[in-house]
């Protein structure tokens, strides 16, 4: 559903200090959407700054090399002046880790920008547009309702974020407007190729040693519709890789032919259980994740349950059974 982003333009034009902050354990979506909305709101001459409340992924260094956005530390003294507060690509209270009892304390003004169904109510301005294949495209309109110019440093920020979660245009949320957005930033000064090199081809070995171990125990059950695998604690220190690594794992599970769910449990080093869902077509995966205080879109979610990792599978998977009993 479109968006009118007439709101969004007055608190603009209204406010001067502006803090943007993404979903922990950042993607090119939600990294790439915060500085491309931080150089159109630098150009209306507003003062912009970006955290994230988890530590910052290197594979996408090259997205921010001058590291201008940093690590969110509690309590968060250094953005109490800010006028608002701009919330990217989530709308959870879970997927804002330490940030989220600073954002409840403010007064800033809120603002969410989102592509997702799940939805908490962050307390502020909530626009949305789940038929979006990415929140980089958000970001492109909020800024053409800015009448803002989009830079090649824009234009390669939210390509970014439109390719990659679209799976580089292979999922099936990508329409044929993504590839017009796609040619528009091009045109912007995006370069594909060097994105797609630094975003997939530049791996570590630790990174491929564990994916290596997430191959080497894939299960298939429930007559081939089901896929899981683990990444267990101690596989960190046995690879040196970082649990940043284990993003887009999860999608070798669904790779596997016949597979309707695939399922990938991540034992988190502080504790708990991530679980990535992704799902062919027949099952809702965003109401699976709901049940564990997730969420995301219909063919790819995730949550974090509080448990052991055998405890974790059990429930997680007997949900996905039932799902597909009635699919």
């Amino acid at each position: 559903m479109a968006i009118d982003w007439s709101p969004f333009v007055d608190v603009v034009r209204r406010h001067q200090r502006f803090l943007i902050t993404t979903h922990v354990r950042p993607d090119p979506d939600g990294l790439g959407s915060q500085l491309a909305l931080a150089d159109a709101l630098e150009r209306l001459g507003k003062q912009v700054r970006m955290v994230i409340a988890s530590s910052w992924p290197p594979r996408y260094t090259f997205l921010d090399p001058e590291r201008r956005i940093a690590r969110f530390e509690p309590p968060g003294d250094a953005y109490r002046d800010v006028d608002v507060i701009i919330v990217l690509d989530t709308g959870t209270w879970n997927q804002l880790g330490d940030f989220g009892p600073f954002m409840k304390a403010s007064p800033a003004t809120k603002i969410v920008v989102d592509h997702h169904i799940s939805q908490d109510d962050l307390g502020g301005m909530l626009l949305q547009d789940t038929s979006a294949e990415a929140t980089g495209r958000l970001v492109y309109e909020a800024s053409m309702a800015l009448g803002v110019t989009i830079s090649p440093k824009a234009a390669n920020a939210m390509f970014a974020a439109l390719a990659t979660d679209t799976g580089w245009f292979r999922h099936k949320n990508t329409q044929a407007e993504t590839f017009d957005l796609a040619e528009i930033l091009t045109r912007a000064g995006a370069d594909p190729n060097r994105l797609y090199d630094q975003i997939y081809e530049q791996n570590t070995a630790a990174r491929l040693n564990l994916l290596g171990l997430v191959l080497s125990r894939v299960k298939v059950i429930e007559n081939g519709a089901i896929a899981y695998s683990e990444v267990r604690r101690e596989d960190y220190a046995i690879t040196g890789a970082i649990p940043q690594d284990t993003e887009d794992a999860v999608g070798y599970t669904r790779s596997i032919s016949g597979v309707e769910v695939g399922v990938l449990f991540l034992e988190q080093p502080a504790g708990g259980i991530k679980v990535s869902f992704r799902s062919r077509s027949k099952v809702d995966v965003a109401r699976i994740a709901e049940l564990f205080a997730g969420g995301g879109h219909r063919l790819a979610s995730g949550a974090t349950v509080q448990s052991t990792l055998e405890d974790a599978k059990t429930r997680v998977i007997g949900e996905i059974k039932a799902a597909l009993a009635t699919a």
